[in-house]
């Protein structure tokens, strides 16, 4: 049976099943990339502004951290609800209104004069930036498969670079002119890609929508997961990088808070600019999955990862040694993930959003995971646990990699790129 790098590298004779593919213009995949990079970044701004917004809105401690919970309940939510609708309707259309009703919550945000409000607007915020997956799986559908992982790549440079700048942005910006600010500016950016979105992108999409009712869409997201071992695999593989993802950008304001740094959070927030170097390099790893190097591209940059935690244990001693560790954390993450996401579409291109969707929803939960026991364990015990845990998810990993590394995917990826 051919292994998982030789179902990548197929022929592009899965045009027939995906409709004639386009090769998607540089500007227009930069396009893509700007859109789910702001999208994303609202899930994200609120971080560095909740004690702001607390006083503001005279909300309890317990209340405030309650933003961010349901943001994220909120995005999770719209993987599973909202981004496989991009299955059976059109993609462009659905975007757009997605981007719109973005625009609304974003304003209901910024306006928001109670505690109730607020948490209202920012579920809503969470449940709508998923459109970002909705433009992966757009973005995926309208290129060849020998240009997939190129393409994948510098679209999710674009995802994984508004993760990591939100906060920059949110807290220079809320500094400048109130948190408020943060979500009007986001509103008027929103508005303005909604509108360029309309206007560049494709009128139809090539491949035909899915003649499924909405339930019967939802239904078939859980019975992929149930057929497709390749989907399992890299969605497992997906949940312990970002577990290990979030072990580090969830926790790492609390050393640099404390001695010997005492750093303020704009500086804090200024790290992420560190990440983008790691992050841009996901568009080397897309051109590697396209030449058929997918399983030595995961085995590689997830041994990058466990390494990268021996750095990152001397940050209270140096922070070129963070800087180091976060570079290496942010390249090897971003190279598993565009893996990820370049092999499981190429499953089954009809169900793309569906697929991503799914993949995603590991995403959330490995995200969640690695915050709430990186927190708890940085104040139980300190930044030496933080880094044990990352290291720990890293490493069962590689070792996930290297148990499976010479099994074949479901023969289901095979005719779905020889068809």
């Amino acid at each position: 049976m051919p292994s998982e790098d030789e179902a990548a590298t197929r022929p592009t004779e899965a045009r027939s099943k995906e409709g004639s593919a386009l090769v998607l213009s540089r500007g227009l995949v930069i396009l893509f990339a700007l859109a789910c990079g702001s999208a994303v970044a609202n899930v994200y701004f609120s971080q560095p502004l909740l004690v702001t917004m607390g006083h503001d809105l005279a909300m309890s401690p317990a209340l405030v951290g309650s933003v961010i919970t349901l943001t994220q309940v909120g995005y999770g939510l719209g993987l599973f609800f909202l981004v496989p609708l991009g299955d059976v309707a059109d993609r462009r259309r659905l975007v757009v209104a997605q981007l719109l009703f973005l625009v609304v919550a974003l304003v209901v945000v910024a306006a928001a004069h109670t505690a109730a409000i607020l948490l209202a607007g920012m579920a809503a915020v969470g449940l709508l930036a998923v459109v970002t997956q909705t433009l992966v799986a757009f973005a995926a559908s309208l290129t060849p498969p020998a240009e997939r992982g190129r393409v994948v790549g510098l679209v999710t440079s674009g995802v994984v670079i508004g993760i990591l700048l939100a906060r920059t942005a949110s807290g220079l910006l809320a500094d400048l002119a109130g948190w408020r600010s943060v979500y009007l500016a986001s509103a008027l950016l929103t508005t303005l890609l909604a509108l360029v979105l309309y206007r560049v992108l494709p009128r139809h999409s090539d491949a035909e929508p899915t003649p499924l009712r909405y339930g019967q869409l939802l239904r078939s997201t859980i019975t992929l997961f149930a057929q497709e071992r390749l989907l399992r695999l890299r969605a497992l593989f997906g949940l312990l990088i970002f577990a290990a993802f979030s072990t580090l950008w969830s926790s790492i304001a609390l050393p640099l808070s404390e001695t010997p740094y005492f750093l303020p959070h704009s500086a804090i927030g200024a790290l992420g600019l560190v990440g983008v170097v790691g992050a841009l390099a996901a568009t080397v790893a897309g051109r590697l999955n396209d030449r058929g190097h997918s399983r030595r591209t995961t085995g590689i940059a997830l041994t990058v990862l466990a390494a990268s935690w021996l750095p990152l244990a001397f940050t209270r001693n140096s922070l070129w040694a963070l800087f180091v560790g976060v570079i290496l954390l942010d390249l090897a993450v971003q190279a598993v993930h565009v893996t990820n996401q370049t092999l499981i579409y190429a499953l089954h291109p009809d169900a793309g959003s569906r697929l991503i969707g799914g993949y995603m929803v590991f995403y959330s939960v490995g995200s969640a995971i690695g915050a709430i026991a990186a927190t708890f364990l940085y104040t139980l015990i300190g930044w030496g646990a933080v880094c044990t845990l990352g290291a720990t998810f890293s490493c069962l990993g590689l070792a996930l990699w290297a148990v499976t590394r010479h099994s074949t995917p479901n023969p289901a990826a095979e005719a779905a790129l020889s068809q």
